[in-house]
């Protein structure tokens, strides 16, 4: 595999630091190493992480302190119209923006019905910008998570079933948007126990409006190790049908839990043995979609330079172009900046997931990212390399 190199610097692409921290001044850099260095101890974010529960819980006056540290960092406001700045700020250097209301958790129809709302909102504020290309929600955002299972169970019946037609209707709402809008719809995925509802659901939906382009796009984590398997069945059916198919590829944040569901209840666990064999079933989605590419769009999600550098190369050797349409490349907001910024800069299309919404209700996808974060073997120190770096390159520069 040959190494893409940065014109300018004669380095590997991802290590530009230069460009890949041109937004931040030196207070945000040096905010953002110590809150990696935090996120770093495993026992501190345990601490930090139920002690911010508690306060949320009792109510007291922590917002202020959550958003001058990890939800900055994390997020891009409390509403779309703080966003908004982010998404300029993003915009000035080519790269794109998914603002993602990132509201969990909730049971309720009116909320579903809410969600739905806020999602069609973001959609017409998106066809205002061309920022903005894509709009996302999760499955649990627009219905119960009992009723994914129920549906993956083949349970629906009676009030059930009634409750699954709304679902169902809230989805068609969001896709008949975007395709009325020119935008793309990324559905994320979720536990394995509901995601056969979703996945059935969102087929559905690629059946109705993915007819010349791809509108609708399902999520696949590759941490489970039929995906590839998956993806062949839903091409093959795809194809039958003459529809054009769109997927975003993650390796996934469900991990533990899996686990730990398959010993408790007695069955195989559907994830993958280890990282390594996560990486082979992500590389080898990625690849079989670029070999289709003329059937199937990518959203390569992915923080992993090695996986982001085998796309970029076998793109090179298919001769797909770097702006390709069909293919683009994100990574979450406060994370992998080297990889974003050198990648936009190189000319592929990049995007960002901007999540946003009020801190006490976003607080279970941040927990989340300080927990991967610390999880997963590199990440974190990674991280922290290339702040240190930038940090004493640009002191260098002032001397």
């Amino acid at each position: 595999m040959r190494l893409f190199i940065d014109s300018m610097t004669g380095n590997k692409l991802f290590d530009n630091t230069e460009k890949a921290f041109a937004l931040k001044t030196d207070g945000a850099l040096e905010r953002a190493y110590a809150l990696f260095r935090m996120i770093s101890s495993e026992s501190l974010v345990k601490i930090g992480t139920n002690l911010t529960k508690v306060a949320l819980n009792m109510h007291l006056p922590v917002d202020g302190l959550i958003r001058a540290t990890v939800f900055d960092h994390f997020c891009g406001g409390v509403n779309e119209q703080d966003a908004m700045k982010v998404v300029k700020l993003l915009q000035s250097v080519g790269v794109r923006s998914v603002l993602d209301y990132s509201v969990e958790g909730k049971e309720e129809q009116a909320q579903f019905d809410a969600t739905r709302d806020k999602v069609l909102s973001l959609i017409e504020f998106s066809t205002e910008k061309s920022s903005m290309p894509f709009a996302v929600f999760k499955p649990t955002g627009l219905g119960r998570f009992k009723i994914w299972e129920a549906f993956a169970q083949g349970s629906l019946q009676g009030p059930l079933l009634e409750e699954w037609n709304r679902v169902v209707q809230r989805y068609d709402d969001l896709a008949i948007a975007a395709q009325r809008n020119k935008l793309m719809l990324l559905i994320d995925a979720e536990e394995s126990w509901m995601q056969d509802g979703a996945d059935a659901l969102c087929m559905e939906m690629m059946l109705r409006y993915n007819k010349s382009v791809p509108v609708v796009f399902n999520t696949i984590q590759c941490y489970r190790h039929d995906r590839l398997d998956y993806l062949k069945a839903v091409h093959l059916q795809a194809k039958a049908k003459g529809i054009k198919l769109g997927f975003k590829v993650v390796r996934g944040a469900y991990m533990e839990k899996e686990n730990e569901r398959a010993r408790n209840m007695g069955y195989p666990t559907p994830i993958c043995r280890d990282k390594r064999h996560t990486d082979e079933v992500f590389d080898s989605v990625v690849d079989y979609i670029l070999q289709n590419i003329e059937d199937i769009s990518l959203f390569m999600g992915s923080h992993n330079e090695e996986s982001t550098l085998k796309a970029l190369a076998l793109m090179n050797e298919l001769g797909i172009d770097k702006n390709d349409p069909r293919v683009w490349f994100g990574q979450l907001y406060g994370m992998s900046d080297h990889i974003s910024y050198n990648l936009s800069d190189q000319g592929y299309n990049v995007a960002k997931y901007i999540p946003f919404g009020p801190v006490k209700d976003v607080m279970p996808y941040l927990i989340r990212r300080a927990e991967e974060n610390t999880s997963v073997a590199g990440q974190t120190s990674r991280e922290l390399e290339l702040l240190k770096k930038e940090l004493k390159r640009r002191k260098e520069a002032r001397t």
